[in-house]
């Protein structure tokens, strides 16, 4: 594919990696899109998002619209008169006039192996349902929510270790590589798909911060999975002494007891099904420390129930 003129809609830091690749493979960013300002910090000062920044710095015209309900909006997008749009993560929906005015339409990058994940949370829906393999789809949009026609998947392992943070990376520089080989790919900038299968679909919803509280009545397995998949937010954390106690990594045992329990104190906490280790533990307000030095300074009685189970959690 030539040089095409691109519109570029994205928002948080993990597309970043696809805009500049883009720019790089030598194609013309004539605006950015992107989510707007929002009040951030201690302060809520509005705060412009990552690839508003990105594109600022590389002097590309940016816009930040709620959405695109006025003719205003629609108007100042068609008079681009774009090549093609390609969206990662813009968190914006796109009604049919922006999906249908770009010549060679609208692609998105999206982060996991469609239909698959489809959704705002593939990443962490991913590891927490304990998926061995994930990816990148580039798929050309419809209005639908992730339902187009897929152009390519580009795959990856999701292993043992793997947490929500270290995929993210991963499948940010994934993506960047995907979409400039699916551009260099396409001849005459036609695109080449085939209907997404009606079989294996599922839903990435939204994460909240309340699925960090952990409950013990889960398995060990379960459990693992979950801290690996909310690291580094909204993390996991149980509550004891009127302390939120974060751990950020962990492995199971196969010892039982009451769900909850402190079984020994290295800590090894009872589950639903087997048993918990912490091996990195934080405490409000302080440095993250492996489980060994971290109870130097805080006891956890053995036989001591950690928190009432929660049927629904």
């Amino acid at each position: 594919m030539t040089s095409k003129r691109i519109v570029f809609m994205g928002t948080p830091e993990i597309a970043i990696p696809s805009l500049a690749a883009i720019i790089e493979a030598g194609h013309q960013i004539i605006r950015v899109y992107s989510q707007p300002p929002r009040p951030a910090g201690r302060g809520h000062r509005m705060k412009k998002s990552s690839i508003h920044l990105f594109a600022s710095k590389n002097d590309i015209d940016v816009l930040t619209p709620k959405n695109f309900d006025s003719v205003e909006s629609k108007m100042s997008f068609h008079d681009l008169n774009p090549d093609l749009a390609i969206v990662m993560a813009y968190g914006v929906i796109l009604p049919r006039e922006i999906l249908n005015s770009p010549r060679f339409g609208c692609i998105n990058i999206h982060l996991s192996l469609l239909p698959r994940w489809r959704g705002a949370a593939p990443i962490q829906r991913a590891i927490m349902a304990g998926d061995r393999e994930t990816g990148v789809s580039i798929m050309q949009m419809d209005e639908g929510l992730d339902t187009g026609p897929i152009i390519k998947k580009y795959r990856t392992s999701i292993n043992a270790d793997t947490t929500a943070n270290s995929l993210h990376d991963e499948l940010a520089q994934l993506g960047a590589r995907a979409i400039c080989k699916t551009l260099k790919e396409s001849a005459q900038g036609q695109f080449q798909s085939i209907p997404q299968s009606a079989e294996g679909v599922s839903y990435a919803k939204k994460i909240t911060r309340e699925e960090g509280l952990i409950n013990w009545q889960h398995s060990s397995a379960d459990l693992v999975r979950r801290i690996r998949a909310l690291n580094p937010w909204p993390g996991t954390w149980f509550e004891y002494g009127g302390e939120r106690i974060r751990i950020l990594s962990a492995e199971e045992e196969g010892r039982s007891g009451k769900p909850g329990e402190v079984l020994d104190e290295t800590p090894l906490i009872a589950c639903g099904k087997g048993s918990l280790r912490p091996l990195e533990m934080q405490r409000p307000g302080r440095s993250t420390t492996d489980a060994k030095s971290f109870l130097r300074g805080y006891k956890l009685p053995v036989g001591q129930l950690l928190s009432k189970p929660k049927a629904n959690a």
